[in-house]
């Protein structure tokens, strides 16, 4: 689930130090602060991989190249709104990811892998559409809203909307495997959760 975990993290991270800067903003009204201060939390993040010995992946590398480029953009102009456009390039990065068929596969458990991967796969570009969607109205809400309304739109649809498509894609992958496994015959019913690892009782 490495890959997974590891996509969420871009997206947690990229929005930490956005968000951080948008604070700044709202609180000193002093873009040069706000986007130094701001960039400096992208720096540090990755300067604390580095520290801690983990690998720096190429889409940190590129978070951290928009915090500077989104940085440099808002001093020359004084436009807050080059920070805030940049999540949506995150958002459409990994939203292309997604778009691989069946990557969220190879997270699911034995018997649902083997039952439903079809719905897992459906599930997967739903994740996907999420991404773009996300990519979309950040961008909209940047382009025709003040710093503001952002702070107050954004945060809250990024956690809400990523929520509820994790719990219902949940609930879609383990619904779709019960049912399938109670509609098989007994004999290949009982023959799949035994090479699944699973203890099935005589009722059953």
């Amino acid at each position: 689930m490495s890959d997974f975990l590891r996509a969420a993290k871009f997206l947690l991270l990229d929005l930490s130090s956005t968000i951080f800067f948008v604070v700044l903003q709202l609180l000193t009204h002093n873009t040069i602060l706000s986007v130094v201060l701001g960039s400096a939390l992208g720096v540090i993040q990755i300067l604390i991989q580095l520290i801690r010995g983990r690998p720096v992946h190429s889409m940190e590398w590129l978070s951290l190249f928009l915090v500077l480029a989104a940085g440099s953009a808002t001093i020359a102009t004084d436009d807050p709104r080059f920070v805030l456009f940049k999540p949506s390039l995150i958002y459409g990065i990994v939203g292309a990811m997604m778009l691989r068929a069946g990557w969220m596969i190879r997270y699911l458990p034995g018997i649902a892998k083997a039952v439903s991967s079809d719905v897992a796969v459906v599930v997967g570009y739903c994740w996907a559409a999420l991404m773009f969607l996300s990519a979309v109205l950040n961008a909209l809400v940047a382009a025709v809203c003040t710093v503001q309304t952002w702070a107050m739109v954004m945060p809250i649809f990024g956690i809400v909307s990523k929520v509820a498509i994790f719990v219902g894609g949940f609930v879609a992958i383990r619904l779709a495997t019960m049912r399938r496994i109670q509609a098989m015959p007994p004999n290949e019913r009982e023959s799949l959760l035994a090479t699944a690892g699973m203890l099935m009782s005589k009722s059953a």
